[in-house]
């Protein structure tokens, strides 16, 4: 099919999907609490006559639809579900109406464009296989996609490769980003406590100070990236919390402080745990205090197989040409659980632009919004991903 007549077919249910997005926007829901969420998905499926099966990972749903030309191939297309607990600060009619919580992560427009795929498919199967449509819940910091592979995902619904979608501000409308190799960072979360007396403010030498070696270890923290990190490598240590004291003339006996790795490489996330418990144990015992370090590795780094990248690639030039998609763009530091799936299957994570200028707030801001204009060329590309790979006359 002509990409005119591809865009044109899903254009003509634009109010459609747009309206979806909106009553998704306005309910959202955090991880493994998306029911309103994932009943919408299945009334919608219901209605169109696409078979799913539901309640994997808790609140998980799973489209089947398979093509009306001969193929043993199939894959997957995902999309997560969840909110964020945050406020939302926007003052549009689709706003949410849930108190502190909101879509600041576009997972609304996500879900919408992964139905306008479905819907389209189901209504011309001209492929050879089967595509899963894989509805997530709880990518926010949830693992809602290592909890569906936990549940036999790929068991029960076998998949050759596995695909995702994810919007990105900052970038143009019309176009995208991809890499073959690491594209996303794993996410690694960690708390040092330092441990000592305490004692007087007036009276430091009768104490054994925990902000001494507090100091240490924030200054030594970065001086792993410096001096550790191999300068072609890119990798990330980040405070986020610190928490000591209750008076301005005592001395805490206790300082808490918590941060984020971030790297794109297996090697260098061993380096930086082992290093970071070596700058806190070090720090502490200059100053005869104790660390206790608790690392919790979370979502490893996104990887994209080379076969899986070329096929997104040749998806998106055939729907807006090559010249609006970057194929070997930079990685990017932010983290995302599609990880875990693409850890068992080979696949591809895309990039879709979601506007750029001041009218277009970064992801997991308070006045973010998924941007409706793209609803239709996200479907757009799952459809001309289903042509590539499933081997359909485009």
């Amino acid at each position: 099919m002509k990409k005119e007549e591809l865009s044109a077919r899903l254009k003509a249910r634009e109010a459609e999907l747009i309206a979806i997005r909106h009553d998704i926007h306005m309910h959202p829901e955090t991880s493994y609490e998306e029911v309103r969420t994932s009943a919408l998905v299945q009334e919608k499926l219901t209605e169109w006559g696409i078979p799913f099966e539901a309640g994997i990972a808790e609140t998980g749903v799973v489209a089947t639809i398979t093509g009306n030309r001969p193929g043993n191939r199939s894959i997957g297309l995902r999309a997560d579900m969840d909110a964020l607990n945050m406020v939302e600060t926007n003052s549009f009619a689709h706003r949410s109406t849930i108190p502190g919580k909101m879509h600041g992560c576009g997972h609304d427009g996500h879900t919408t464009t992964l139905l306008g795929a479905a819907r389209y498919l189901k209504e011309n199967p001209d492929f050879a296989g089967t595509v899963h449509c894989i509805f997530q819940p709880a990518e926010e910091g949830g693992a809602g996609g290592k909890k569906m592979i936990d549940e036999g995902l790929f068991e029960r619904f076998p998949c050759d490769a596995v695909y995702s979608l994810h919007n990105k501000p900052g970038l143009e409308v019309g176009k995208f980003i991809t890499r073959k190799g690491p594209q996303l960072a794993c996410a690694d979360s960690w708390t040092v406590t330092f441990r000592g007396t305490g004692g007087h403010g007036g009276a430091p030498e009768k104490s054994t100070d925990t902000t001494i070696p507090l100091a240490h270890f924030i200054l030594g923290l970065q001086a792993i990236i410096g001096r550790n990190v191999p300068g072609l490598e890119s990798a990330v240590l980040s405070i986020g919390i610190i928490k000591a004291g209750s008076s301005h003339n005592v001395i805490p006996a206790e300082i808490e402080v918590t941060g984020t790795s971030r790297c794109h490489n297996p090697e260098i996330r061993d380096l930086l745990e082992r290093r970071l418990r070596d700058v806190a144990e070090h720090s502490a015992a200059m100053s005869n205090c104790y660390a206790d370090i608790d690392y919790q590795r979370g979502y490893p780094p996104v990887v994209n197989a080379p076969r899986e990248t070329e096929m997104a690639i040749a998806a998106i030039t055939a729907l807006v040409g090559a010249e609006n998609v970057d194929g070997d763009s930079p990685p990017i530091n932010a983290a995302d659980d599609i990880a875990y799936m693409l850890e068992m299957r080979p696949g591809c994570n895309v990039m879709i632009g979601n506007g750029k200028g001041d009218a277009f707030k970064n992801n997991h801001m308070p006045d973010y919004d998924f941007n409706d204009e793209i609803i239709v060329l996200g479907a757009a590309y799952w459809v001309s991903l289903v042509h590539q790979e499933l081997n359909a006359a485009a």
